[in-house]
């Protein structure tokens, strides 16, 4: 048990209330698709600092269908620039539909890279390299995204392209107005492909987290794109990524987000987190409805609305140390040996969702074991809203209830009087007024001494 399982339990709460709504239907005009469990429903978080979460099915694999849409276009966008991508695709809602003809007047161009019309587009502004085919370069950067590399489902592709008629059409239409760079048949083609990548929910949420990131996988630390062209991929994403409800969506839910008709559905919280979850059932917009009542309750509880004001990345844990590191620590070789075994983790700013995570994953990082008491030491925090506090009351309860000593530094109270911190994990933990007698504490604490 450790205290950032407090985030994996808010997936786990999420899963419960929601794995029995009913409504929807697996979308079984791509035949393969129609054969998905419609009772499969995982849900996964990836942090900044490259920390995974995840509850149910997130490990079971399904294909990607249109969440490949912003990656393709960041891709092009990385290899064309914004100006000669605008040129052939738009920025606009559409305002209709995933599948509906989209083009704008007298130009020809879709609306946007978010709709089918657009992604069909965008795939064909991926060039051929000497060394790599055009596909390959798809493949291999969504792969970059996830972290590893994804394979194809051949017999989803075969569905597609066996019932992907109006996809062709659209291809047709486009070509007729002269926006298509390629030939309409090798476009569709390369566009079901591409659709038929195989991942996993946290895939997903990790290629989420590379958008959250600017480019950068927290997971793998690799800069996959450039920041100006996540920047530009999330404003798509944000007023064209559930197509016709995008508006209601940014409204309601505040986080760029794209959707799939395989079930998936992934959310970026910018310099925050990515999120996904997997559920067959859509509604008639084609959007998970598991998956969109799960993501809306997360971030009206969680307080994750984009115009919100979240903390600085990499700003909250000033210190993840022993005792013995600290400038204070004592030179006899038993107070020494003590110390070494006492864990300490200050925090600094405002406390919201994400900044407790950062904390509850630096105790359970804090010390040279699982079983060391540790000190959180909040000397330095000026807020906390109700929703950091109650994370860290809970990865708190989780320690205590594992056997783990636990001292606070809280000298503004932030985690309310002795009653009210016993209430919320437990039991009363030792409170003090500095660090050093909080390390002191814990110390005589692990030799018995109090």
């Amino acid at each position: 048990m450790s205290a950032s399982d407090a985030v994996t339990d808010s997936l786990n709460r999420m899963r419960a209330e929601f794995r029995d709504l009913p409504g929807g239907r697996p979308a079984d005009y791509i035949p393969q698709l129609g054969l998905a469990d419609p009772d499969a429903f995982g849900l996964a978080l990836v942090s900044m600092d490259g920390h995974c979460y995840s509850a149910g099915e997130a490990d079971v694999p399904f294909t990607i269908q249109s969440v490949s849409k912003p990656f393709i276009y960041a891709l092009a966008l990385s290899l064309l620039g914004l100006d000669e991508v605008s040129r052939w695709v738009g920025a606009e809602p559409s305002g209709d539909a995933f599948n509906a003809i989209s083009l704008e007047p007298g130009t020809g161009r879709p609306a946007n890279a978010m709709v089918n019309a657009g992604a069909i587009v965008t795939t064909a502004l991926i060039p051929d390299a000497p060394d790599e085919p055009a596909f390959e370069r798809i493949l291999h950067c969504l792969g970059r995204f996830a972290g590893r590399e994804l394979d194809v489902d051949e017999e989803v592709f075969t569905s597609e392209a066996t019932t992907g008629d109006r996809n062709r059409a659209l291809a047709y239409l486009i070509r007729a107005t002269g926006t298509m760079p390629v030939d309409p048949v090798l476009a569709v083609d390369r566009y079901f492909r591409q659709c038929a990548v195989r991942v996993t929910a946290l895939d997903l949420a990790t290629m989420a987290a590379t958008l959250a990131y600017g480019g950068f996988n927290p997971v793998t630390r690799e800069q996959v794109v450039s920041a100006e062209v996540t920047s530009r991929v999330l404003a798509v994403m944000a007023t064209c990524g559930m197509y016709d409800g995008s508006g209601e969506w940014l409204l309601r839910i505040g986080l760029p987000a794209k959707s799939g008709v395989s079930g998936g559905l992934i959310a970026v919280g910018p310099a925050r987190f990515g999120l996904a979850t997997y559920s067959p059932p859509l509604d008639t917009a084609g959007n998970s409805v598991r998956g969109q009542a799960a993501l809306r309750a997360l971030s009206e509880r969680y307080g994750l609305h984009l115009m919100l004001n979240p903390a600085l990345p990499g700003s909250t844990v000033s210190l993840v140390t022993t005792a013995d590191d600290l400038p204070s620590a004592p030179s006899a070789d038993h107070e020494r040996v003590l110390h070494e075994q006492v864990g300490v983790v200050a925090a600094q700013g405002s406390i919201d969702f994400t900044a407790a995570e950062r904390v509850l994953y630096a105790l359970d990082e804090s010390g040279p074991d699982e079983e060391s008491p540790v000190v959180l030491d909040l000397h330095d925090v000026t807020s906390a809203d109700s929703v950091g506090l109650g994370m860290l009351h809970t990865g708190l309860g989780r320690l205590s209830a594992d056997g783990r000593r636990v001292a606070i530094v809280d000298p503004r109270d932030l985690l309310g009087p002795p009653d009210v911190v016993r209430e919320g994990i437990g039991q009363d933990l030792p409170r003090y007024a500095t660090r050093e007698a909080a390390v002191e504490g814990s110390a005589k604490a692990l030799a018995g001494e109090g």
